[in-house]
């Protein structure tokens, strides 16, 4: 009974101690994943796990957004994930996004996780409109997003018709011309080409470096009113804050960098910044609603500490991080370079065996064709052997003749005529006979003379015989060679199998080694510097070519003021640049008379 009671009591207890639970699903750009989650576990907890699932270390960029009553939030790291405002019903759906942009990807973004769900990210918004990208600029880095996906470009696998399924352009860009996907595809395929060597991450960065110099990369954009009322954006972005025309999102008004803002803070719709100039006024806006304010605060509050931090020594963390990257990268630059050097050996290798094949085959056809003469020289010869021996008994059978008409003539003379016509009659026998005789002596000597002449013909073929054998001889014994002795031509006994797995994945850095990949690097830096003022003249050139095919009445407000800038030489850094070399003072000011 005591046992029973005892059994019960753990039972219940063990029931109690077991944690409630519910399940979330993470949306990221490439995949959804589900995880069951404690009820008490806070918004940190769910984040780790997901960074964790990711192999994530940068997090810092990252968050997990939900969307309620159409209005965008972040998940906080400090609060329990069911005190949000997210829906009760299961799975309770976040997507993990980047929240903060980095100001230099290439610089910033150390993993290649990091720079993959960056580039997802942003190529998703520039084919969504969400940022504004001018058509040729689109073209390059459409052909950027091919590289990435099928590697290197080959005409015998990538043939016409292969991106047509492909989402590679904005639509407002293929509406703005009258082009045929077929043409677009030449474009953009004419470019891919020239990526040749460049691999997944690489591709992408080229990618993330063009797209970052756009002028809404990175920019979250608010609805607000100034002290008089007006109408304006607020873009928040890793740079700082920036007051745009509603009708106007590439150019700001007024900037304002995060190392001029000391504080910021907001009272129900209300915000105030204050500037790092105690002087100088606190200047006020008004937004559509709280939630807006509040995400507007977490934006800024997250930016200016990035802004801070990238001005600062880079963290212990950090530096282990970049010289993990770098060791990678360096080895992954000298495994592609053992893997391009083996390639190139391997087809080096392909093209002599080819070579060597169309020589044996050549070779081949003509030994068959100096047998075929062969085979004809012995029957010619056989025929002209026949020949021969049919003249020489016809010419002994003629001489015979002829031997017998000499002495049938003797005979005739001798024999004793008594009659004047007897003796006529034998003289004109005689006559006949001595005719007969030289006949048969001339044809006797043609018959000689065409045993000769065919005896010469009969050497002849039979010299012409023993080239054809000499030559069949000489064909043979090429045949038979194999350039297999030589080093620089010598085919891998194991090429059908190509083994890629390397004898040893350590890699010992020597000082040469670095010397070597310094170089490089610094070759690679010239190479690109050539290289980008080359890509402005093909997109210049590109620009050209298409204009002609443009449809003007389809230009989108964006369209023009992205060329009213490019005319006057604006760009977005240089813009702000020139916003701030006013003083804040000034800035402030102007922000409350618009």
């Amino acid at each position: 009974m005591a046992g029973a009671i005892a059994s019960r009591m753990s039972f219940s207890s063990l029931k109690r101690k077991q944690p409630k639970t519910f399940t979330v699903r993470i949306v990221t750009m490439d995949a959804e994943m589900e995880f069951s989650c404690e009820v008490k576990w806070k918004g940190k907890d769910l984040f780790d796990l997901v960074c964790r699932t990711l192999g994530l270390r940068e997090t810092w960029f990252f968050g997990l957004q939900y969307t309620i009553k159409d209005t965008v939030a972040w998940l906080k790291m400090d609060k329990k994930v069911l005190d949000h405002d997210v829906p009760t019903e299961e799975p309770v759906t976040f997507h993990f996004l980047a929240k903060f942009y980095p100001e230099n990807a290439e610089e910033e973004l150390v993993q290649e996780i990091t720079q993959h769900l960056f580039f997802l990210q942003v190529k998703k918004q520039i084919l969504d409109e969400k940022i504004y990208c001018p058509p040729e600029a689109s073209v390059l880095l459409a052909s950027y997003a091919v590289q990435a996906k099928y590697g290197d470009y080959d005409p015998n696998v990538h043939k016409r018709g292969f991106l047509a399924q492909e989402e590679l352009l904005p639509k407002r860009v293929i509406n703005l011309y009258q082009m045929t996907p077929e043409m677009w595809e030449e474009r953009i395929t004419a470019w891919y080409a020239e990526h040749r060597g460049r691999a997944r991450d690489e591709a992408e960065m080229e990618y993330l470096k063009i797209a970052q110099d756009l002028e809404m990369y990175g920019v979250n954009y608010f609805a607000i009113r100034n002290k008089k009322g007006t109408e304006l954006l607020l873009g928040v972005d890793a740079l700082g804050l920036h007051i745009y025309d509603p009708d106007n999102r590439l150019t700001p008004k007024i900037s304002f960098p995060w190392n001029e803002i000391r504080n910021i803070s907001y009272s129900d719709k209300e915000f105030t910044i204050k500037p790092l100039d105690k002087k100088i006024d606190v200047f006020k806006f008004n937004s559509s609603k709280l939630r807006v304010n509040k995400l507007i605060l977490q934006l800024c509050i997250g930016n200016h500490d990035l802004f801070m931090r990238r001005r600062k020594a880079d963290s212990l963390e950090v530096q282990q991080m970049k010289a993990q990257a770098r060791e990678e990268k360096a080895r992954k630059q000298m495994e592609r370079q053992r893997l391009a050097r083996e390639k190139q050996m391997r087809e080096e290798a392909e093209r002599t065996r080819d070579e060597l094949e169309r020589r044996l085959m050549q070779l081949k056809e003509e030994a068959t064709m100096a047998n075929e003469a062969l085979m004809r020289s012995e029957e010619t010869a056989d025929l002209l052997a026949e020949k021969a021996q049919i003249t020489e008994e016809e010419a002994k059978l003629l001489a015979q003749k002829a031997a017998e008409a000499e002495q049938e003539m003797q005979r005739i003379k001798a024999t004793a005529i008594r009659t004047e016509e007897e003796k006529r009659l034998m003289e004109q026998k005689v006559l006949e006979a001595e005719m007969l005789a030289l006949k048969m002596a001339e044809e006797s000597e043609r018959r000689a003379k065409e045993a000769d002449q065919l005896k010469q013909d009969l050497q002849e073929a039979r010299e012409s015989e023993r080239r054809a054998k000499q030559k069949l001889l000489e064909i043979t014994s090429k045949s038979s060679y194999t350039p297999m002795n030589s080093s620089t031509t010598a085919l891998p006994t194991d090429l059908p199998s190509f083994n890629l797995i390397s004898e040893s994945l350590s890699f010992d850095f020597k000082d040469t080694d670095m010397k070597r990949l310094s170089m490089e690097i610094e070759k690679e830096k010239v190479e690109y510097m050539e290289k980008s003022k080359h890509l402005q003249e093909q997109l210049n050139e590109l620009k050209t070519e298409i204009e002609a095919l443009k449809l003007k009445e389809r230009e989108t407000a964006l369209d023009i003021l992205h060329n009213e800038n490019t005319s006057r030489g604006n760009s977005k850094h240089n813009t702000i640049k020139k916003l701030t070399l006013q003083s804040t003072q000034s800035r402030v000011a102007f922000f409350e008379e618009l």
